[in-house]
């Protein structure tokens, strides 16, 4: 899965609970993969209703001359300057052999910041594991997806995707 962009639900961390100092943290990906490999994706407290998304094509600048992130954003209540930044360097695919197995696929940089929630939407990209057909426009918003791959006569999909987010 190569991580350009995702939608995320961020909440912003409590003045009580931030370091001086920004965090990583992984999103690590699983999902049970069937003939398939190189999956790819082309994607105070406070909980916003709707969800953020976060692209590695768009750089903001940071107050400060600080360099740039991903998304910057004011908080509503303190209007504290917060930012996640998509590590690109960190991208992985995620492949036949890591089926049924938390894998992280991409790190964000995090100043004021913490994801709690990801929502893989369309943009994916996978081939066949045998074959090497590729699949350009996998949209995994239901959390499955099934193909057939007729180079070799056999179904492929994607099951049960799931997430989580760890401190890296």
């Amino acid at each position: 899965m190569h991580v350009s962009s995702l939608v995320c639900n961020l909440r912003e961390v409590p003045e009580s609970d931030r370091e001086a100092k920004m965090v990583k943290f992984g999103l690590q990906f699983k999902a049970t993969l069937e003939n398939l490999t190189n999956l790819k994706c082309g994607n105070c407290g406070e909980i916003p209703d709707k969800w953020q998304y976060i692209t590695q094509a768009e750089s903001t600048p940071l107050k400060g001359g600080r360099g740039s992130a991903s998304m910057v954003q004011k908080c509503k209540l303190c209007s504290r300057e917060n930012s996640i930044d998509i590590l690109g360097d960190t991208i992985t695919p995620y492949n036949a052999e890591d089926s049924d197995q938390f894998k992280t696929m991409v790190q964000f940089e995090c100043r004021g910041l913490e994801p709690v929630d990801f929502q893989p939407q369309a943009g994916f990209a996978a081939q066949g594991t045998e074959s090497g057909t590729q699949f350009p426009e996998i949209t995994l918003l239901e959390k499955d997806w099934t193909d057939y791959d007729e180079k070799v006569s056999e179904s492929v999909g994607i099951y049960e995707v799931t997430h989580q987010f760890i401190k890296c």
